[in-house]
């Protein structure tokens, strides 16, 4: 291009072609920066919206943002037992449901989530899957042998039909509002998916395979007062959403396998030996991790009660959403106690094959796993389950009520971070039950900002900051990496359903962006005694309940006592960016010594409170704090600086601590030529 227009200017042309050369040139650099800094006029009045988020609160939940006093969910009680076959890797097994409609409305018929289903080579998940994410040739899903239902005393084969991951029940009578119940039984079947396929699966090892088992028997879907019937169908990126009940449930293996759970074992007598019961007592009251199973012990029987059949491990979990577990003959197990801040105890356990162990790997699985539920149970909620459990097997990291699934491979860093992040998902959505399926962000994101925290706390800093690559690809500032996610022309909105975000975008907007603007409302708009609060507030308040966005968005607001609804509006709702920028600098009168008028802008639509650092020529440096009203009127403000002497430079956001798209209009040097 530059060899045209020297061409042209050589040449004998009239004005009027020059000028539309330099017209075309002007264009062209417009157009380029406009891509690269896109610029969009600032309206306080969409900003500050008094129309957002203003909806009156219902009798069920309130305009603080807390359960109303009409406030319901309805329940679902499983007792399970299942068998796994380690010849074809398959489950067997049969769940009786309890469901309680405690909601105003009679119920002509219910929804069951099939999770298994999305194995199927006909699966919409399968169908809309990437070539690399497909199946791979396997073919799994549910094959269910009966359905029979309970209801009003009439016991019946159930009128059912599947869809893809969901089988709704048609009742011949209507399941009565505010406590009616209906008893479920269903007869299934699955093949256990090999490694590297959904979030569960099996691995071959040294000393026996290891099966990762979740999504392992039919669970209800959660009908409730936002939008009846939450029948998503699981497509794989969008997870789940869940009521609450107890859980009785038995898992029939092979004599040599050892099997952990969510909840507590219940009948370890008869499935384990004394010495294994002996050393879990002692680990009960030990800070330091203590074998319960050794390496050189996994290949000895003495460390099974039998030495032939099968057994049944036999576990109870209370006021839980989900359970899942583990099983293997090739695990070593260690555990030790969890201090939680009441006084009461929990248990940390690990189990994982021979070619995990080590101090630079799943050696220090236990104490990474028992700092992590110690550190999250003093900060925002205790730890409410008998154990927590952390397995080294195929799953590379996956979150259930009181265990996790992790990978084997998982070495020195990342072996904290994957284990500190999967037992983070138990305050969200375990505890705090979110709806995972359409709003992924309120756990991956509310999982990730408490992550950030955690990594100070842990062993003096061991591991601080959190800086896995993942979400900072620079290994800088992730304010400037933020920016990064912003500007990307194909980013989208944190409130988008999970499984309508690109691949490539979900750690970025579920986990990253969502974090990053906790981040802010705790660093630079709350400050930390008003967010804690806050968000403990809205953590009590919405415990073993199931929150919306709104509910979250209004409890903060209520409990800091600010209204942030602008930042929701922007952060969240919309992808709207920051550009803050020092337009220029007076002095009073032209006298330095007067005070010195300082004349900042907002030049995009997001906005920010400001923090503006002046150095004056005599060495003196201060700093101005404005709170975000300022921009409530005009996207200009101009304010009085008590100056003694001439500035050298005024600096907006000196820390860059905020995601400004444009770093080059954030300083004002007295070498300006706006200065006066």
């Amino acid at each position: 291009m530059e060899v045209n227009a020297q061409f042209y200017f050589k040449t004998n042309l009239n004005y009027k072609m020059k000028k539309n050369i330099y017209y075309f040139f002007f264009l062209i650099l417009w157009i380029f920066t406009i891509k690269i800094l896109p610029q969009e006029n600032y309206n306080p009045q969409e900003t500050f919206d008094p129309n957002f988020n203003n909806q009156p609160g219902t009798f069920y939940r309130n305009g603080d943002g807390e359960p109303g006093h009409g406030y319901w969910q309805n329940r679902a009680d499983y007792n399970i037992e299942a068998s796994l076959n380690e010849v074809n890797n398959s489950i067997d097994g049969k769940v009786e449901i309890i469901y309680t409609n405690n909601s105003p409305d009679n119920l002509n018929y219910v929804w069951l989530q099939l999770d298994q289903n999305q194995l199927s080579d006909s699966s919409r998940g399968e169908l809309t899957s990437p070539p690399n994410l497909s199946g791979k040739n396997f073919n799994g899903g549910y094959k269910i042998k009966s359905v029979k239902i309970e209801l009003n005393g009439k016991k019946l084969d159930a009128d059912y039909i599947i869809s893809d991951t969901r089988m709704q029940i048609r009742l011949p009578q209507f399941l009565k509002a505010k406590g009616g119940l209906l008893k479920i039984n269903i007869e299934y079947s699955f093949d256990i998916p090999p490694q590297g396929l959904g979030r569960c699966g099996y691995m071959q090892t040294k000393n026996g395979i290891i099966y990762d088992i979740a999504q392992w028997y039919p669970r209800m879907e959660v009908y409730d007062d936002i939008k009846g019937w939450n029948s998503l169908p699981f497509l794989g990126s969008g997870e789940f959403f869940l009521d609450y009940g107890n859980y009785d449930y038995k898992i029939n293996v092979p004599w040599n396998m050892i099997v952990v759970g969510s909840g507590e074992l219940v009948n370890p007598y008869e499935v384990l030996t004394k010495e294994e019961i002996s050393r879990i007592k002692q680990a009960q009251q030990s800070d330091k991790t203590v074998f319960i199973r050794m390496a050189n012990e996994i290949t000895e029987s003495s460390s099974r009660p039998v030495h032939k059949g099968r057994l049944t491990w036999h576990f109870k979990m209370n006021n839980s959403r989900d359970v899942s577990f583990a099983a293997s003959a090739a695990f070593i197990w260690d555990a030790a106690k969890i201090n939680l801040p009441s006084g009461k105890k929990s248990l940390a356990m690990s189990v994982y094959p021979i070619e995990s162990a080590g101090d630079s790997a799943w050696g220090r699985s236990t104490e990474y796993l028992k700092r992590s539920v110690e550190i999250f149970s003093k900060h925002w909620f205790e730890y409410p389950y008998p154990n927590a459990v952390n397995v080294g097997g195929p799953v590379g990291g996956m979150e259930y009520p009181g265990i996790v699934f992790c990978s084997w491979r998982a070495k020195r860093k990342n072996m904290w971070m994957v284990t500190n992040h999967e037992i983070g998902h138990n305050w969200f959505p375990m505890i705090v039950g979110s709806n995972e399926r359409e709003n992924a962000w309120m756990d991956e994101g509310f999982n990730t900002f408490i992550d950030i925290y955690s990594y100070k706390d842990f062993n003096n800093g061991e591991y601080y900051p959190k800086r896995d690559g993942e979400y900072a690809p620079k290994g800088g500032n992730p304010a400037r990496e933020i920016v990064d996610v912003i500007l990307n022309p194909k980013s989208l909105p944190i409130m988008t359903y999970a499984d309508n975000i690109p691949g490539q975008l979900v750690h970025p907007l579920e986990y990253f962006k969502t974090a990053f603007g906790l981040v802010m409302l705790r660093e630079n708009v709350l400050g930390h005694q008003r967010f804690d609060y806050a968000f403990r507030t809205y953590i009590n308040r919405w415990a073993y309940k199931h929150p919306s966005p709104t509910n979250f968005f209004r409890t903060m607001n209520d409990a800091s006592g600010e209204d942030l609804n602008w930042f929701w509006k922007e952060w969240f709702v919309k992808n709207w960016k920051l550009d803050q920028a020092v337009k220029n600098v007076k002095y009073v009168n032209g006298d330095p010594s007067k005070g010195s008028l300082i004349t900042i802008e907002n030049k995009n639509k997001m906005v920010m409170p400001v923090i503006v650092e002046v150095k004056e020529k005599n060495g003196k440096v201060g700093r101005v704090n404005l709170p975000v009203e300022i921009w409530q009127r005009s996207g200009e403000w101009t304010f009085e600086y008590n100056s003694t002497s001439l500035l050298d430079s005024v600096i907006i956001d000196p820390d860059q601590t905020l995601p400004d798209i444009d770093l080059s209009n954030n300083t004002w040097t007295s070498s300006s030529i706006n200065s006066k």
